[in-house]
């Protein structure tokens, strides 16, 4: 891998960390009224109800969604499970495959898509 490409690597990881922790401050301000974490949404009775509701206001104020599964922390502890790494490619390709395919038919669309091309 020469630099251009490991830079393109890197720049994409960075942008991920900060999609998803941009999307992780903002569920948690959605949700801090009704004492709840994103993170903990995923054993929720409402989990439905609940991720609809802030997937519409993220995709309206962010232009895109993640799933609190999908943060850039669940992946690295994903990643780290037990103390032992764990190769994750594929994972990362669907959150990041996912990333584009929630802006789908909104004004970001056009921003997001092959966005993260090199990582893929």
């Amino acid at each position: 891998m020469d630099a251009d490409d490991f830079r393109d690597y890197i720049l994409g990881f960075i942008f991920y960390k900060y999609l998803s922790e941009k999307m992780h401050t903002y569920a948690n301000a959605i949700l801090k009224p009704d004492k709840l974490k994103y993170e903990d949404l995923e054993h929720h009775k409402q989990k439905k109800a609940y991720l609809a509701a802030i997937k519409e206001e993220a995709l309206d104020k962010l232009g895109y969604f993640l799933l609190p599964s999908e943060l850039f922390s669940e992946l690295a502890r994903r990643g780290n499970a037990g103390g032992k790494s764990k190769f994750i490619l594929d994972d990362l390709s669907k959150v990041l495959t996912h990333i584009e395919q929630s802006t789908m038919g909104s004004e970001s669309e056009e921003d997001f898509g092959n966005l993260f091309e090199t990582l893929t």
